[in-house]
């Protein structure tokens, strides 16, 4: 139940599934094979560092997607399959005394998922007493109760509820209440009416009838009960704000008292469904209600919907969030619409994948810390350190030496980076498991124990002060984040690999790749939002009027820039909505050359020193771009300019480089090349 309150380097939008064409690790950092030598730098450099790739490797059927980081996620999920079969073995719970019995609850997680006869024998059973539940809802106490219940198990119905640090007393933790409740990926997939997104809404009703028929219902009411479901998500996605506006962290904080929250939405029973939660009166005395109109909508939706459509509502959500682990049919039907027709995969990931990213995301931490021990040694988290360190100088310096930022807000800027603290690898305490009590039952019952206990264990932090220790990934994730809250950088183990991060590398390849990672996240504290947290990770305003406006115009312009980007058809990139992204790429290559220009000085390297063919200088900028490759269906294409608040790849390469004169000097672009932007239209903020 997490909510992410944080920034992190890629989208995890849709389910990702890993298979073959993995990386190599005898791939040479900078490899003239994956490169296109009859594209000019200047024209696309995205072409002309990985055409040779783009042009040998296909997206596997069941992917939507594929390029640098699902290829390492790739190498990382089999490492992680050999960990969970050695576990679930007969040899497994014989090592116990080690580990309290983690290896044990890893093993029977994973055997569950993998015992696929007994998952296709079961159905839907295993979850009857829980539909029986919402079947025989009494009143709307009862539904209350039932939506409890149902958050408690990880499915999201009417509206999310999690626990968070305080936007304005980022010490301690408190309740969120944040919109939700729909089945579709965005508001707009209910509200905008040009042809695809009407074929969409009318294949996702067609999905629901079928689900509804696999849940025992007769044709007639199944077609019923899928137009109930989306004429009541359609009104909740119109109480719905934007994706954009969600990005405005101070119109999405409005602290208030438990009973302002009952006057807001009288409808709903605020009591039984916290008590449902396991939350005490004082745990609840104060929530951050992020967007009050929408709760306005829903509890007057309570008052209007009839009792029977709000039960079709809590079965479809319920069967929403479980089908993947139950048997084919569902499965199947589930990837039909949320793989297929969304993102454009052409048939679903074999189950062993898909049972281990279950458990990682389970029991992330049991599963992690087996993992670090086999992948990643203290001396790889040392040289990640020092290159945070070597970043954190150079942004240091450039923020000294900022022209239009005056001395007052200049001075808490670096205070703010000063403070900022950095993660890497794993965490130094890991979580204990202890209290989950998992079994040889179905599957998708030890699913929701583990959903249950690990939602219980964050919403009991609501009222506490923040753990600094705690994690918001799991170490083997591909992906780093900026928490704005905690003010810190945190960098998983599974990104500090190949291709990303070389122990044996010359620093252009390394700062050209995990380097960029750490100064994109290093940026999140200075973009559009994170600018908005003060150093201690409180909303604050710390900026004069007047540095606030000459921010403003500087990251305008990387937003006239991304909008200008059509990536496919005629679907333009939201600029609006990828600008802290797009501020965090184009800083995070800037401090990132930065620092190697420096490593270059500190090891007496010249700029144009050559290795295979390349100066040191040319190496930075191809390893940059390496880490963008990336290859997309146009399904997933299309899902990620709606969805996604990070740009698509290839405009992650050309966009920020095209501001960069030191990359067009690397390269010897003329000045009228497709890849160098004019003086006055140049975005410059950090």
């Amino acid at each position: 139940m997490r909510t992410m309150k944080f920034a992190v380097l890629v989208s995890m939008f849709g389910s990702l599934a890993f298979t073959a064409q993995v990386w190599s690790a005898d791939e040479p950092p900078i490899d003239p094979a994956s490169m296109d030598p009859a594209t000019k730098p200047g024209t696309d450099f995205f072409q002309y560092a990985n055409g040779g790739w783009l042009a040998t490797h296909a997206i596997p059927p069941e992917y939507s997607r594929w390029g640098s980081f699902i290829e390492l996620s790739e190498r990382n999920l089999n490492d992680l399959k050999n960990i969970l079969e050695a576990c679930a073995s007969k040899e497994g719970p014989a090592q116990e005394s080690a580990d309290g019995g983690g290896r044990q609850k890893l093993g029977l997680f994973y055997a569950s998922g993998m015992d696929e006869a007994r998952i296709n024998a079961e159905g839907a059973r295993p979850l009857q007493p829980l539909l029986d539940r919402i079947r025989n809802l009494p009143d709307l106490a009862a539904l209350a109760a039932v939506v409890g219940q149902l958050h408690l198990d990880g499915a999201a119905p009417l509206f999310s509820f999690v626990a968070s640090a305080d936007d304005k007393d980022s010490g301690m933790e408190i309740a969120n209440l944040i919109q939700g409740g729909l089945g579709l990926p965005d508001r707009d997939y209910y509200l905008r009416t040009d042809d695809k997104t009407v074929r969409l809404r009318s294949a996702y009703r067609d999905h629901l009838t079928k689900m509804l028929r696999l849940l025992g219902d007769a044709a007639e009411i199944a077609a019923k009960g899928a137009d109930q479901v989306l004429d009541l998500e359609t009104r909740l996605a119109q109480a719905s704000k934007t994706r954009v506006e969600l990005r405005d962290p101070e119109s999405n904080y409005h602290k208030m008292p438990c009973a302002e929250l009952e006057r807001l939405a009288p409808a709903f029973d605020w009591k039984t469904y916290f008590q449902a939660l396991g939350l005490t009166d004082e745990m609840v005395a104060q929530i951050d209600v992020r967007q009050p109109e929408f709760c306005r909508a829903f509890s007057q939706l309570l008052s209007d919907v009839p009792l029977d459509t709000w039960k079709v509502y809590l079965r479809w959500d319920l069967i929403r969030s479980t089908a993947r682990y139950l048997s084919d049919p569902f499965a199947t039907e589930a990837f039909d619409f949320y793989g297929k027709t969304l993102t454009g995969a052409r048939e679903p990931p074999p189950r062993w994948k898909r049972v281990v990213r279950a458990t990682d995301a389970a029991l992330g931490q049991l599963l992690g810390r087996q993992y670090v021990e086999k992948t990643f040694p203290p001396s790889a988290k040392e040289r990640a350190l020092r290159m945070v360190q070597d970043l954190k100088q150079e942004l240091r310096a450039r923020l000294q030496a900022l022209t239009w930022m005056s001395p007052e807000t200049k001075k808490a800027a670096m205070e703010k980076l000063d403070a900022m603290g950095t993660k890497v690898g794993y965490p130094d305490r890991w979580r204990d498991y202890g209290g989950l009590e998992l079994k040889d039952q179905p599957y998708v019952l030890n699913v929701l124990a583990a959903a249950e206990f690990n939602s219980r264990w964050e919403l009991g932090r609501i009222g506490k002060p923040v753990d600094p220790a705690e994690w918001n990934m799991t170490p083997p994730t591909v992906n780093a984040y900026y928490s704005p809250t905690r003010n810190e950088i945190v960098f998983p183990a599974g990104i500090l690999q190949p291709p990303f991060f070389y122990a044996g590398a010359d620093d252009a390849v390394n700062y050209g790749g995990i380097g960029t990672v750490i100064g994109h996240e290093m940026t999140h504290g200075f973009d559009d939002q994170g600018r908005l947290y003060d150093a201690k990770g409180n909303l604050r305003d710390w900026w004069t009027p007047d540095d606030s406006r000459r921010f403003n115009e500087r990251a305008e312009k990387i937003v006239e820039q991304f909008d200008q980007y059509t990536p496919v058809d005629d679907v333009h990139i939201n600029g609006r909505l990828t600008q802290g992204e797009n501020i965090a790429d184009l800083g995070g290559v800037k401090i990132a050359y930065g620092a190697f220009q420096k490593a270059l000085e500190r090891n007496q390297v010249a700029p144009d020193a050559k290795i295979d063919d390349f100066t040191v200088e040319q190496r930075f900028f191809l390893s940059y771009a390496r880490v963008w490759r990336m290859k997309y269906r146009p399904e997933a294409l299309l899902l990620a300019l709606a969805t996604d608040p990070h740009s698509p790849p290839k405009y992650r390469v050309t966009g920020p480089l095209s501001n960069l004169p030191e990359f067009a000097q690397a390269f010897a672009v003329p000045v009228d090349s497709p890849m160098v932007r004019p003086a006055e239209q140049r975005v410059n903020i950090w």
